[in-house]
């Protein structure tokens, strides 16, 4: 959410942004409901005063004038009552608005679609085998290590079930990212999966993807797509001290995603499911760009420390204007190579958001001068399963059908080599 000011001092920015983002948006809609707003609270504030004035005049008054002050108060009442609703309805409108504004999106970003978004950086080998070699579905059936027919008849579409050294291999990953994470500073915190509805319009989840989101009608919650939702939500309504910050969170929890309006894409096996469990990085920071940009480089180089540990290739995107959401002032994804695709898939995203979510979740900080400002937010994937779990899989496949284990995940493992 953008400040409404800035709105009013900066349309053609504003509209700019909702262009190249693709925000289904009316700015002048708006900035009309925003003057309206303006409007309705002066007569509000001056209906106000003079009533304040009226019980004054009243205390004075003698029998007579009383009777007609009080036929005149009755009709100022009604008028600032029917000022009142006025008022509510056009506040409901603007911040339904306010709610899908975007923010403006940093100058280097490429404009235009996912077809816009541009590879900047391309790190390690992909494996060549000498044998041919299987997705992770065959070789996970073969293995004994998972089951997709009969957590189907569970749980539908997209369901999975981990078996054996698969969920060991995947615990380790979970455990090898928090160690790393612990390393950088990070507080590892675990975060309630069910959300209020509040939370998910804090995060910028609300509006634009509840289609995407669970619902638990019966408890007035929904099933959180992501440790970011609950992290910002940890902190909304609060002012922190300057000296709190910047927070580093690590933050793990099961994630659900109804993944709408996805079925044509690639849903095969672990690569695109409804359940998942995920580490997540997320960052409170002062309101300076300069250290949202230093702490955007700082979790999108994590995330690349983990891959490179891990020994997956992977290149690095600057995601489009189009592609990168409302919210976002700055997006990388990376993607990691997967055999059984011959491409690279999405594992990991690296978002800077400036006081965005902030403004939304009403989180702020008070600086040395006393002064309070809206934090600035950004996150980034750490780990990801069971996706990454499948390229794992996919790149460290033997021709007996094994999967060699990363040396930074053997420790996890009791020190073994090969599944």
């Amino acid at each position: 959410m953008l400040d409404r000011r800035f709105i009013r001092d900066n349309p053609e920015a504003v509209k700019a942004a909702v262009r190249v983002k693709g925000i289904d948006l009316d700015v002048d809609e708006l900035l009309s409901l925003d003057r309206s707003s303006r409007e309705l609270q002066r007569e509000l504030d001056e209906a106000q005063t003079r009533r304040k004035a009226f019980a004054k005049e009243f205390a004075k008054a003698d029998e007579e004038t009383r009777a007609k002050l009080k036929a005149e108060h009755e009709e100022q009442d009604q008028h600032l009552r029917s000022v009142r609703d006025q008022l509510a309805k056009v506040n409901d409108d603007l911040q339904a608005l306010l709610l899908r504004t975007p923010t403006i999106p940093w100058t280097g970003a490429p404009v235009g679609g996912e077809s816009a978004n541009a590879t900047i950086k391309v790190w390690g080998e992909r494996p060549v085998f000498d044998f041919e070699p299987k997705d992770h579905v065959e070789l996970l059936e073969n293995r004994g290590w998972a089951e997709f027919a009969r957590a189907r008849k569970v749980a539908g579409e997209r369901a999975y079930a981990l078996k054996g050294d698969m969920v060991l291999l995947e615990r380790a990953m979970l455990s090898y990212a928090l160690d790393h994470l612990i390393s950088t500073g990070s507080t590892v915190i675990s975060v309630p999966a069910m959300v209020r509805e509040e939370a998910l319009v804090g995060s910028g989840q609300f509006p634009m993807h509840r289609e995407e989101t669970y619902a638990l009608p019966a408890d007035d919650l929904y099933l959180a797509g992501t440790a970011e939702v609950a992290l910002v939500g940890l902190h909304s309504g609060e002012i922190l001290d300057a000296k709190a910050l910047p927070i580093r969170y690590a933050g793990i929890s099961p994630c659900f995603r109804r993944e709408a309006g996805s079925a044509g894409r690639d849903v095969r096996g672990l690569l695109r499911v409804h359940q998942f469990e995920k580490v997540e990085q997320f960052v409170i920071c002062a309101a300076d760009a300069a250290e949202s940009d230093r702490w955007h480089a700082e979790l999108l180089g994590t995330a690349e420390q983990l891959l490179q540990g891990l020994g997956l290739a992977y290149e690095v995107m600057e995601v489009s204007t189009g592609d990168m959401g409302a919210g976002k002032y700055r997006m990388n994804d990376i993607n990691t190579w997967m055999p059984s695709l011959g491409a690279y898939r999405e594992t990991h995203s690296c978002s800077s958001l400036h006081d965005w979510q902030a403004r939304r979740a009403n989180v702020r900080y008070r600086d040395t001068d006393g002064t309070v400002r809206f934090v600035y937010t950004l996150n980034n994937t750490a780990v990801a399963t069971p996706r990454l779990l499948a390229a794992l899989v996919e790149n460290f496949q033997t021709s007996e059908a094994q999967v060699r284990v990363p040396e930074v995940l053997r420790p996890y493992l009791g020190g073994r080599e090969v599944l």
